[in-house]
């Protein structure tokens, strides 16, 4: 099974992703409309998955990367054909859940539609209020309208009742936890017997005939690579920004043209009573339920300071009962129109009327009121500004860059024009090489894409600029050739000393496996414990007490008939032979760490179900791949 979940595992992180988080506050809406070729790269429940969607679904993948990963973004992890091949799975699997909703007839109330969205955090104020301001802009941003909105939370909503079922409902048998858990605290008794390489150095005679055979079938090891001394000038948002200007003038009709959006508006904190009157009440009913909620009033009203007090005894709201009637400050559109009309028509402090509403009467107070305030065009100009240049930089950015582009194309014999039309600074880098080197670090002339282009046959025979490369969203690069040394290979003799040296710990280390694996035969014939050292504790759960290395072939090691022995050569020590003399359980088991390991193993076993489910689910709506896995690792034209 945990085999089953390892090699599943991208198609488990998506499921996963499935059910947390609602696909359209990250990556926009997917588009399920037909469109394009005839050919379709899968077919599910009848309906085609078009190359174009296709395509769409892994740039979406590579934008919320590339957001995610910041610096850290990689696009070629994304061009593989098993990164394509993933975002088709998850394409097919999708329709296939549609396609079952569908089937079902899954809906979701309106309550709980009305309850996902407000609990959405991407459209919560700083206070966790929810705020119609950035909601409305995040459905603009993405040109959706609120009825579109409702559609596909709805959608998300009804994965989450499908699949998220299966999910929630997995459990690992106990057994099977208790055992897993008990591998995992397993306590190996051991004794050790080194046989370091150091002790056999002595007995080494290295020839010259070694050190030339160990320079010719190592040859690689003593290349010096071809390397560049390059020029080159970045292109990035500082370039840009040099030549982008925001005036006052400017910044005050942005600010006259959008003051509501730095007012901040009035806040109103209210609390209420309310006395039921369940829906096709007779007259009979109706007036006794106000009778009673005209008493409750009286009451509020001879005391006013034990409102909280009084809804808690009197209210029927099971809501806010509890809380002394606390509403916490109330949005407008969220509350009916009666009651809404009589929290805005109060003062802070003041107790309204009987307010009869479809749910019954209603005495609703005003706790606190915070009034409007307005941001001065002073204290808003730092935001302004820098939202005006942005524009104006995401404008001027695509006008430059074309330039830049064009200018060292056109002009490839040097990067000073370049440099001088756009206001850049000429660099240079020594010692560039195919690879990038990680003593450049972050340096843009060491990301892979530019050494490409600056060992390019093109720049380096005849001199000329790359191309512009891009190696980071918004920075390009272009280079010239300044001085080329092609490869070569270090003389014999200034490595003969190192291949001495190397040669005699490898005889040596050989020499030491020899006198170990002798050492093993004869232990395991007679069980003589001759030359082990003491006994020491071996676990997975603590701090190996040998060698890592040893410590993880002694707890792979076959101890069903003990004692047990293994030899295992160790990296720059020589030859250990172990003898396993006891298998046990700690003392004390840590309680709260098993009870997490069962945790997990249940979530592992809620993946794996949940991956068999939507496999049984595509299997019903005979999906079908239908392209071939040659044209997976294709770009897309």
């Amino acid at each position: 099974m945990f085999e089953f979940i390892r090699t599943h595992q991208r198609l488990m992180q998506f499921f996963l992703l499935l059910l947390i988080v609602p696909s359209f506050v990250l990556v926009g809406v997917s588009s399920y409309n037909e469109r394009g070729s005839n050919d379709g790269v899968a077919t599910v429940d009848g309906k085609k998955i078009t190359q174009q969607e296709w395509e769409a679904a892994q740039r979406r993948q590579l934008d919320q990367a590339r957001q995610m990963m910041g610096e850290q973004f990689d696009q070629k992890l994304f061009e593989t054909p098993e990164a394509k091949q993933a975002v088709l799975d998850q394409l097919v699997a999708e329709r296939a859940i549609n396609a079952e909703i569908i089937r079902n007839h899954l809906t979701v109330s309106d309550a709980a539609l009305q309850k996902a969205i407000l609990g959405i955090q991407a459209f919560r104020k700083e206070d966790g209020t929810f705020d119609m301001d950035r909601y409305k802009a995040a459905l603009a941003a993405q040109g959706m309208t609120p009825d579109m909105f409702d559609q596909r939370m709805r959608h998300d909503l009804a994965v989450q009742q499908l699949v998220g079922s299966v999910q929630q409902t997995a459990f690992a048998p106990r057994t099977v936890a208790n055992r897993l858990s008990d591998i995992n605290d397993e306590e190996r008794e051991v004794q050790e017997q080194l046989f370091p390489a150091a002790n056999y150095v002595a007995q080494v005679k290295v020839t010259d005939d070694m050190i030339k055979a160990y320079y010719d079938k190592n040859a690689a090891l003593f290349q010096v690579p071809e390397s560049i001394k390059a020029e080159y000038v970045v292109f990035d948002a500082s370039a840009v920004e040099k030549q982008v200007n925001v005036s006052d003038a400017d910044i005050a009709d942005a600010y006259n043209k959008n003051k509501a959006r730095f007012t901040t508006p009035e806040k109103r904190t209210a609390s209420h009573i309310l006395i039921n009157v369940k829906k096709g009440a007779s007259a009979a009913e109706d007036a006794a339920a106000k009778a009673k909620a005209q008493a409750v009033l009286d009451e509020v009203r001879k005391n006013p300071n034990d409102f909280a007090k009084i809804a808690k005894a009197q209210s029927q709201d099971p809501g806010s009962a509890e809380l002394g009637g606390d509403l916490g400050v109330v949005q407008k559109g969220v509350f009916v129109k009666p009651v809404e009309d009589a929290i805005y028509g109060l003062k802070e402090g003041e107790v309204s009327g009987l307010v009869r509403s479809e749910f019954g009467y209603h005495i609703i107070k005003i706790t606190k009121i915070v009034p409007e305030t307005q941001k001065s065009l002073e204290e808003a100009k730092p935001e302004i500004l820098a939202e005006l240049k942005k524009a104006k930089m995401s404008a001027k950015y695509t006008e430059l860059a074309e330039t830049f582009r064009n200018t060292v194309y056109e002009q490839a014999d040097s990067l000073k024009p370049v440099a001088d039309k756009l206001g850049l600074t000429i660099q240079t880098a020594e010692g560039l090489t195919r690879a990038p080197n990680p003593a450049l670090g972050a340096s843009p002339v060491n990301n892979p894409k530019f050494l490409e282009a600056i060992f390019g046959s093109d720049a380096v025979k005849n001199k000329r600029n790359t191309d512009a490369v891009e190696v980071a969203p918004g920075t390009l690069v272009a280079g010239r050739v300044v001085e080329f040394k092609p490869a070569t290979k270090r003389p014999l003799a200034d490595v003969e000393a190192a291949i001495r040296q190397r040669v005699t710990q490898e005889e040596a280390a050989k020499l030491a496996r020899q006198a170990g694996e002798a050492k093993l035969a004869a232990a395991k014939a007679s069980g003589d414990t001759a030359g082990f050292g003491e006994a020491k504790i071996v676990a997975r759960t603590k701090q190996p007490t040998i060698n890592e290395t040893a410590a993880v072939a002694v707890l792979k090691a076959d101890a069903s008939k003990l004692p047990a022995y293994v030899g295992v050569d160790i990296p720059g020590v020589g030859y250990g032979v172990y003898r396993i003399n006891k298998v046990s359980q700690p003392a004390q088991p840590d309680v709260a760490r098993r009870k997490q390991e069962a945790e997990q193993i249940g979530r592992a076993v809620g993946n794996a179900e949940t991956y068999g489910f939507v496999e049984a689910l595509k299997r019903k709506a005979k999906a079908k791949i239908n392209v071939k896995p040659a044209d997976l690792g294709a770009k897309s034209e």
